[in-house]
């Protein structure tokens, strides 16, 4: 059995909770809005055509911010096309997808159907095929209270007060080739700059995110975010980054490693941007939105050319089915935003429903939880007050993709009350018995143990079989003398919630 010792420290804290960070993500890709969240007919659908079933799980899944309506598809996009009455909306073609966009859920249904989930809008503008003048106008119909042309547009479709969106992306990966209309870093700087000063001077208040690298390997990575931000820094808040992960080639240790390239990725972003910063003289900082992230089979996607020829309404698309391994990596890669929550503001787990997403549904039948659902489910909801940095004393392995990667990782959050305690098991073979010092804490007690793992590591939730995999209770987790002692099955995630002991 495997042995690891943790030390937390309540004065070691790294940054607040930042709620941002449990965001999500729905483009209009595949089966997402469509037969995903938006489904009339269907036996939960209410009035509005949104499907009840998924409202709750999304609710339970505890997302606070929905980044819309991309992604890829937003650089094809005419925001125009989707307001107004439905029977009046034109159907498109969807480049980036190739596929049809019928329009008949808009900004408007979207914000209808995001206050059924108690989430936040993330809009984001399109900045590849259009310019600063649509940009505005989707600004003043989202945004302004009455009295001009576009908002009272907005109240005569139905909708009379304003979205009031604070958050705004400019564009979406922009330094990709297989974005319609994808731009050298100078030209994307410019136009970024330009969009955004024209933004602010309608609201100074609104939050802008300039993209960054659409990953660490990107040829351009580095010089892309530092080329960018000479010409935005003074007009953006934010800058992206994007990532996913898969296991390649059978190496599962480097998979589940896959945190420590995420936080390379989010090193080498803030020296950049810290560096720009210096170089202008300016007493700003800027953060990091991290509005794709999760693991993606996108290699297998690749090889089968499942797009096809044809041009179709919501085709199954990018519909990973997950397994115990990935919800690992998932509820791993979480934990690191949480430690870098000093810099990373907000995040969006890509994407919520049926493509690469945490919920699956079937046309007319169930919506399930997919095995990424429980960790971040779970994190969302007991994650609260500040993120404390862990000391952490385990055995090392080496990955091939990765370097030197500890077996065990740990992060933890301290609130008034309460904490919470979040475990990796990174070996594929072996438990291992963890103990926690959590003296700093005062007098606690395990309020809650729950470990997600199994002893088949590709176990799946599929539509024959939605529950195979779940959290389960960790009987043997519990706090004596100030040691929190747990043991951690191989590959596994586990998460602790801590109270304060009776009496006290």
């Amino acid at each position: 059995m495997l042995r690891a010792h943790v030390v937390l420290d309540k004065q070691a804290v790294i940054a607040p909770v930042r709620r941002r960070t449990f965001g999500s993500f729905v483009e209009h890709l595949g089966r997402c809005v469509y037969t995903g969240i938006y489904e009339p007919g269907h036996p939960s659908a209410n009035d509005d055509g949104f499907r009840m079933d998924v409202v709750e799980l999304v609710r339970e899944l505890g997302s606070t911010t929905i980044r819309y309506p991309g992604g890829n598809f937003v650089s094809g996009f005419r925001w125009e096309d989707s307001v107004g009455p439905r029977e009046k909306r034109p159907v498109r073609r969807d480049p980036a997808w190739h596929s049809l966009e019928s329009n008949q859920v808009g900004l408007d249904e979207f914000a209808k159907w995001l206050k059924l989930t108690d989430a936040e809008l993330m809009l984001a503008v399109n900045v590849a095929t259009r310019g600063i003048l649509p940009a505005l106008d989707l600004l003043e119909y989202a945004n302004h209270p009455s009295g001009t042309a576009l908002s009272d547009l907005r109240i005569a479709n139905g909708t009379p007060d304003p979205h009031n969106v604070r958050m705004w992306c400019l564009g979406n990966e922009m330094d990709g080739p297989w974005q319609t209309g994808f731009m050298t870093a100078e030209d994307y700087g410019k136009v970024a700059a330009r969009t955004a000063a024209a933004m602010k001077m309608a609201d100074k208040d609104l939050e802008l995110v300039v993209c960054g690298s659409s990953g660490s390997g990107m040829p351009t990575f580095g010089d892309w975010e530092r080329t960018v931000l000479e010409h935005s820094y003074d007009h953006v808040d934010y800058v992206s980054c994007h990532a996913y992960y898969q296991e390649l080639d059978g190496d599962l240790g480097s998979f589940l490693a896959s945190a420590l390239d995420m936080d390379f990725f989010i090193d080498a972003v803030i020296a950049t941007a810290d560096h720009v910063g210096h170089k202008k003289r300016s007493t700003k900082k800027i953060d990091i939105s991290f509005d794709e992230w999760n693991v993606w089979y996108l290699k297998e996607h690749q090889e089968s050319g499942e797009a096809g020829h044809e041009w179709r309404h919501a085709p199954r698309q990018l519909e990973d089915v997950y397994t115990v391994a990935d919800a690992v990596v998932v509820g791993n890669l979480l934990m690191t935003l949480l430690k870098r929550g000093d810099r990373v503001a907000s995040a969006s787990l890509a994407q919520l429903v049926n493509v690469i997403a945490p919920i699956m549904t079937e046309p007319g039948g169930p919506a399930w939880r997919q095995t990424t659902f429980h960790p971040f489910s779970i994190t969302s909801r007991l994650a609260a007050g500040e993120v404390i940095r862990p000391v952490i004393e385990a055995p090392v392995y080496i990955t091939a993709r990765h370097g030197e990667a500890s077996v065990i990782d740990a992060v933890a959050t301290v609130d008034e009350d309460r904490a919470a305690v979040f475990l990796v098991n990174r070996d594929l073979a072996r438990t291992a018995r963890v103990t926690v010092d959590v003296r700093s804490l005062g007098p606690v007690r395990v309020v809650e143990a729950l470990t997600l793992a199994d002893p088949d590591v590709y176990a799946k939730n599929t539509l024959a079989e939605q529950q195979r995999v779940v959290p389960r209770p960790n009987p043997g987790a519990n706090v004596s003398g100030g040691v929190l002692t747990v043991e951690l099955p191989p590959v596994s995630w586990t998460a602790i919630a801590l109270g304060q002991a009776s009496g006290h």
